[in-house]
């Protein structure tokens, strides 16, 4: 049976009723910025924007410079790109129950990209960068922290708030920062959108992102053609062996998406590049990977006169649903309920920093943004009623945690990174 929520509650949540025009602004204001995730200026621009927009919080503001992410270019070196910077912003930091909240500053749309307007589809869907993934949940969390400040249970619970600069990259540089988070924290909520549906993701695919780099010998394609070792070719027969893999093992999917090499038709290519991404449902999924990867490289270093290098690795981790995850899932349902809102957690292959803070024991809901779809394209929208829909349910689910006295569920801290 649905319970209604508390009267007490009820104007801290009407309160967010009211916000609702300036929350529309601020997204706005903050899609308009444009944070490619190598665009650091403009990352950097959205983090101190973000930080203009939480002063009235009051909690304590720090910064967060991480190292630079390493690449792999078109020539086979390994190269170096700068990040921007994380924010963070904490407050009560002695408070038994502590909670995380997370999303991240930066967009797929990189600096030159045509798409960096907002415009409206009808007036209730916003088109433009970021909107959804995932400028519309951080507006709408800000909103329901301060709605809970605003409340006379405040002081029951803390929080930290971490903006990160690199999440659509995979987090190469902020992922160092989670098992901190998630030592001084019991509970993880973060804001990448949910549902075009309106529901949340559940268990999530892990992911892993690698680089190849094959070099042979160049020869002149016709005179001396038997004395080059063609870096393609070799590269070629790795890619096939690679994708082969497929459906041998339930739950990984392997996807090689970028190759270059070679130039002239009349040398033989002495180098090329291609890049993999794997999916995968099972931690123990790993290894397997890794061994047939090994596999195939010692099946191209054992050729005359070619070597193949593997760069990268799996970045994020299958997020398993633990029994403290199964709680809190259960929480924010009964949270939804009191407000109207049926929720369903569905899985997903899709991956995100939700990944990696199960992965240090953290249990996190991490679709708790805005309503939205189409994300990573020139189509991404988001539905602006739901910017107080869900930041009124962010606020509950602060609310209940800090009234609740079963908090048998949550351990002392939760980092097991």
């Amino acid at each position: 049976m649905t319970q209604p929520v508390s009267a007490d509650f009820l104007p801290y949540l009407n309160w967010i009723d009211a916000q609702q025009e300036a929350m529309v602004a601020d997204l706005i204001r903050v899609a308009e910025i444009n944070s490619g995730s190598y665009h650091t200026a403009g990352v950097n621009q959205v983090a101190e924007t973000f930080a203009e927009l939480a002063a009235g919080l009051g909690g304590d503001v720090s910064w967060h410079d991480l190292p630079p992410q390493q690449v792999v270019n078109d020539k086979g070196e390994l190269t170096e790109r700068p990040l921007g910077r994380a924010l963070q912003i904490s407050k009560r930091p002695e408070a038994q129950l502590r909670v995380f909240l997370c999303g991240h500053l930066d967009t797929v749309f990189p600096r030159d990209s045509s798409f960096q307007q907002v415009r409206w589809l009808d007036d209730n869907t916003l088109n433009g960068p970021g909107v959804a993934d995932l400028k519309g949940g951080l507006v709408l969390m800000l909103r329901a922290l301060q709605a809970f400040e605003n409340s006379p249970w405040a002081e029951q619970l803390g929080w930290d708030i971490l903006f990160n600069p690199d999440e659509e990259i995979g987090s190469p540089g902020s992922s160092a920062l989670f098992p901190y988070f998630a030592e001084r924290t019991q509970v993880g909520l973060l804001y990448e959108p949910a549902y075009a549906d309106g529901n949340l993701a559940g268990e999530r695919k892990g992911s892993g992102n690698f680089s190849v780099v094959v070099r042979g010998r160049a020869a002149h394609a016709g005179r001396e053609h038997h004395l080059g070792r063609n870096a393609v070719r070799a590269l070629a027969d790795f890619t096939s062996a690679l994708d082969d893999l497929n459906g041998q093992r339930a739950g990984v999917t392997i996807n090689p998406g970028y190759v270059t090499g070679g130039g002239p038709v009349n040398i033989v290519p002495d180098l090329a590049v291609m890049k993999f991404n794997i999916r995968l449902e099972k931690p123990e999924d790993e290894d397997w990977c890794w061994q047939h990867i090994r596999r195939l490289q010692a099946d191209i270093n054992s050729r005359d006169g070619l070597t193949l290098e593997v760069h990268g690795g799996f970045g994020r981790k299958p997020k398993v649903l633990s029994p403290a995850n199964l709680k809190l899932a259960e929480l924010v349902r009964e949270c939804g309920q009191s407000l109207g809102l049926q929720l369903e957690f569905k899985p997903t292959g899709g991956c995100c920093d939700g990944n990696n803070l199960a992965a240090c024991g953290l249990p996190n809901i991490d679709t708790l943004g805005i309503v939205g779809g189409k994300i990573h394209s020139h189509e991404e929208y988001a539905r602006v009623d739901t910017l107080a829909e869900r930041s009124k349910l962010t606020a509950l689910i602060l609310l209940r945690l800090a009234t609740d006295t079963d908090r048998s569920w949550l351990q002392p801290c939760a980092g097991q990174c």
